[in-house]
């Protein structure tokens, strides 16, 4: 069966997009990124008993460092609910020395992970930071946001109570 050049651009289109469900229904990580302390941590390290809040983000983005302050009171409402939150800067390889005391300074309890090269980003079809996203037990995403405004904590909390 030969493919038309339309059906061959679709394919390459959707190819990403059946490789990151396949991913988040596989048992075995789908990312595996440094720490601040560079440590490798997969996604099964910091997945949630019921949920897994993956927020996305960066210290030269002023929405994200006012969302943050939130979602640390977020995480520690919920982490001992069976939610776990992780957070994944996308700071690049100048920005590297200045995260761990960027993120001390911030107060933040939740584990931080490094993605230098935006590589799991792209793979989840994230492109703008912050973006945040829930994910139930099975790895699925069942609610996706962009962007911060002050009150967006408030419909956060209202997503991780509807899902848990």
């Amino acid at each position: 069966m030969k493919l038309k050049r339309k059906d061959l651009i679709l394919l390459t289109l959707l190819f990403p997009v059946i490789l990151l469900q396949g991913k988040l229904h596989a048992q075995e990580p789908f990312f595996e990124l440094q720490d601040l302390d560079n440590e490798w941590t997969t996604f099964a390290d910091v997945k949630g008993e019921h949920l897994t809040v993956i927020d996305f983000w960066a210290t030269w983005c002023q929405p994200c460092l006012r969302s943050l302050p939130e979602l640390n009171s977020l995480y520690n409402e919920f982490k001992n609910k069976g939610v776990n939150f992780v957070g994944i800067s996308i700071d690049g390889p100048r920005n590297q020395s200045k995260l761990k005391p960027f993120v001390q300074s911030m107060g933040i309890d939740y584990a931080i992970l490094r993605d230098v090269n935006s590589e799991i980003m792209s793979e989840m079809g994230v492109t703008t930071v912050p973006t945040l996203l829930i994910l139930d037990k099975e790895g699925e995403i069942v609610f996706y946001h962009e962007g911060y405004r002050p009150g967006d904590e408030k419909y956060i909390r209202m997503n991780i109570e509807e899902n848990f």
